[in-house]
């Protein structure tokens, strides 16, 4: 095989354009993210809310490497084709087991997820070997050594029970948590360095754009379809507009300036390695979680507008916390301001003063998510006029 038969040409990156095969593997990733809003909403306890944190923080992982691998891998080449093509169907079985990964599918799905992670990169390691760089080798054959250190507790977490399939688990997310922190060492090949780590800043940053389009699209989802199950009274149909509210607003608050600003500053960036590290591997977490989190309140409110229990509660209130808080660090990271964007941190402190009236069980459910859409919206509003002052665009507090 020719260099060009697997890597992308240096030259031919840069702008940021995801190819089409990404696209149809980002499908499977739809389903997945359903899969776990769908098993958090079933298991609505502080073990079911670990479980499914684990579960989100691996499929995650799965996705955000294999966009990374991608940044560097020619998805319109047959080869980089065909492995996408296997890891769709990795991440379907690995998508089916969610509900039951910690019941009787846990093999299944740590299984395949180590095979998964090691597979690609093994896939990676060879093509880099025989046409990559020196130093992308050793950078990705690092990597290699750490996701194979981690498959072996995803297998062992697999074949255990009960809490001590959770302890494996936790074990095989700090691994994979940890490594890119540390800068993956290993004896004999030294440690890595974002240096090593040129991706190409406009495809990352659109990648994460469409994993943030894929989770609000399946909130959106969950809405539509239990409204339609519903009769259509007027607490069902206030709770509706609640819901589509609450994800215009989370639409806008991220990609109104947030998104293209932090695309703009990987791309001119001297250390986009960094950028992508910091502000689309680790601060998207939260980002993505909270709208999983909110899609469960969206449901909940639907189906019980009158009252939830105080599970329900922490979901309504904790989807558009965790969506502010991620959504306030990423800007800090990718903007030139001393401290987060003021709205944000407004909107939060918002939340926490409703906090004890909602658990003391003084609003309903539709109430309570009044009011957080109607917070949500005050921090995409706030943000959207202020930044759109004439004067300094660019160090507005937002």
């Amino acid at each position: 095989m020719s260099k060009a038969s697997l890597l992308r040409e240096r030259g031919s990156r840069g702008g940021g354009k995801v190819n089409m095969v990404e696209l149809f593997f980002d499908l499977v990733f739809v389903f997945a993210v359903t899969q776990l809003s769908h098993t958090l909403l079933e298991r609505l306890t502080p073990a079911g809310a670990m479980q499914t944190l684990l579960l989100f923080l691996a499929v995650w992982w799965l996705w955000i490497y294999t966009s990374w691998f991608t940044n560097f891998l020619d998805p319109a080449r047959h080869p980089v084709r065909l492995l996408l093509f296997a890891m769709m169907l990795g991440g379907l079985l690995l998508s089916s087991s969610i509900p039951h990964a910690f019941a009787d599918k846990g093999l299944l799905f740590g299984a395949v997820f180590a095979a998964m992670q090691v597979g690609r990169t093994v896939f990676f390691v060879i093509a880099l070997h025989r046409h990559g760089s020196p130093r992308q080798f050793r950078n990705f054959l690092r990597v290699l050594v750490w996701l194979m250190a981690s498959a072996v507790f995803w297998v062992l977490g697999g074949l255990a029970d009960g809490q001590a399939r959770v302890g494996w688990w936790l074990v095989a997310v700090s691994i994979e948590y940890v490594s890119p922190i540390i800068y993956f060492p290993v004896p004999g090949l030294g440690r890595s360095s974002t240096a090593d780590w040129d991706v190409d800043g406009a495809h990352m940053a659109e990648r994460c754009m469409l994993f943030v389009i894929i989770a609000l699209g399946e909130s959106l989802l969950i809405t539509g379809a239990t409204f339609s199950e519903l009769a259509w009274n007027t607490q069902a149909m206030a709770a509706f507009a609640v819901a589509f509210l609450g994800s215009v607003a989370m639409w806008w608050i991220y990609f109104d300036t947030g998104a293209e600003r932090g695309s703009e500053r990987i791309v001119h960036s001297d250390d986009p390695g960094r950028i992508a590290r910091i502000a689309y591997t680790y601060l998207h977490i939260p980002i993505v979680g909270g709208i999983i989190v909110c899609a469960v309140a969206d449901e909940l409110i639907l189906v019980h507008p009158e009252h939830v229990a105080d599970a329900g509660i922490a979901a309504i209130l904790g989807g558009p916390a965790l969506y502010l808080l991620g959504t306030a660090l990423f800007k800090w990271v990718t903007n030139d301001r001393r401290g987060p964007p003021l709205s944000h941190l407004i909107g939060l402190w918002l939340l926490f003063v409703l906090t004890p009236f909602a658990f003391g069980h003084a609003l309903s459910a539709l109430q309570l998510g009044a009011a957080t859409t109607a917070i949500l919206l005050f921090v995409a509003i706030w943000e959207s006029l202020v930044l759109r002052r004439p004067a300094k665009p660019r160090t507005a507090s937002g």
